[in-house]
């Protein structure tokens, strides 16, 4: 018996376009169109070689109250190229962001659901 990986990671969202805005449009994600048929809205997405559900459900989570600071809040972090140029397109889509307190090149942020995202500066 042996984890392989990870496959995907789901994000429960009020509004399926709404989040897409932020992830197709603003971190630059594919939707893949072989979503089954579910009772509910929704969209996958490809998360560089894994997947991201997006799940149009009620949420069982307090969005409002939570940290400030994404690092301090439960958060998905994905190594990105061109950490200035995501600062940058999330500066334009009037997006906060915070840079990592631990003294690395990242910086945090939420979607419009409250979920927190860290985007680190890939070294390659």
């Amino acid at each position: 018996m042996k984890v392989l990986g990870l496959h995907h990671v789901s994000l429960v969202v009020a509004d399926t376009a709404r989040a897409l805005a932020f992830y197709r449009d603003v971190l630059g994600l594919e939707r893949i169109d072989d979503r089954p048929a579910l009772a509910f809205d929704g969209a996958w997405l490809r998360l560089g070689d894994r997947q991201l559900h997006l799940l149009e459900l009620p949420n069982p989570d307090p969005v409002d109250g939570r940290p400030a600071h994404g690092g301090r809040d439960r958060h998905t972090a994905i190594a990105v190229r061109d950490l200035a140029g995501f600062a940058a397109r999330l500066e334009r889509a009037g997006i906060p962001f915070t840079r990592s307190r631990s003294g690395r090149e990242a910086l945090f942020c939420r979607d419009p659901d409250g979920n927190a995202w860290e985007l680190i500066q890939a070294d390659d």
